[in-house]
């Protein structure tokens, strides 16, 4: 049986999955969605801390598939790099990569960087409005705007910490289209296959349906040992 680890990105909360996870299971596997800490004095290695935990409970006879959304590729990165005997396959959606001492701040460009912390405050980064997710849709912005979450600045500042083992498990990049930061690089930067959906970046919430496909069709190609990916 396959379990899912889906981990969301910044500002989101496991809730991020909802619309996937019934689909998941629909398809027979399991799903586990961590709620990543959001206390201001919270940085990267805690939120790989909570992943392993999650990691942890899934059934060890199990293949299990690590996602990470976003920012949350750095962390499932270094989490699969402590726990590379539970993990079968890494899954970036839209997720932030890159080698050993990378981060948010090293891989963003400088506007962002600066933008983020011009508005940090307290240690915290207010949410984003919905429309920088990609979601246009009235109801469907109404519902992400009352669930965003401000995010720890430290997240951002913390920098990875990768050996050698992360880069021997299988990992694929699903990049969203019109890409809004190069998200299809970055995952072929650390040597993933890579696969493009089209959609926001967000793309859960507006396209759960195919992307709950293409996380499917990584599994079963991944049993093959040819994932049908570009």
């Amino acid at each position: 049986m396959t379990t899912f680890v889906l981990v969301p990105g910044a500002w989101h909360g496991p809730w991020a999955w909802d619309r996937v996870v019934p689909l998941l299971e629909r398809s027979g596997a399991r799903t586990i969605t961590p709620d990543l800490p959001h206390a201001p004095d919270t940085g990267l290695h805690d939120h790989v801390e909570q992943v392993l935990t999650a990691l942890d409970t899934a059934p060890e006879d199990d293949r299990t598939v690590l996602v990470g959304h976003s920012y949350a590729g750095l962390v499932v990165r270094q989490a699969a790099d402590l726990r590379p005997e539970r993990v079968h396959h890494v899954v970036l959606v839209d997720g932030w990569a890159g080698p050993n001492g990378a981060g948010m701040f090293t891989l963003a460009p400088d506007a962002f960087v600066q933008a983020i912390r011009a508005s940090a405050d307290g240690g915290l980064i207010p949410a984003p409005a919905p429309e920088l997710f990609g979601i246009t849709d009235l109801d469907d912005a109404a519902w992400l705007r009352e669930r965003l979450r401000p995010h720890p600045l430290r997240t951002f500042t913390d920098t990875t910490r990768l050996g050698r083992a992360v880069d021997l498990i299988p990992g694929t990049g699903i990049f969203c289209r019109p890409q809004t930061f190069p998200f299809e690089q970055f995952a072929k930067s650390v040597g993933y296959r890579t696969l493009a959906i089209d959609g926001p970046h967000d793309v859960m919430l507006e396209h759960p349906e195919p992307l709950t496909q293409l996380l499917v069709d990584v599994v079963e190609g991944s049993k093959r040992g040819s994932p049908r990916l570009s």
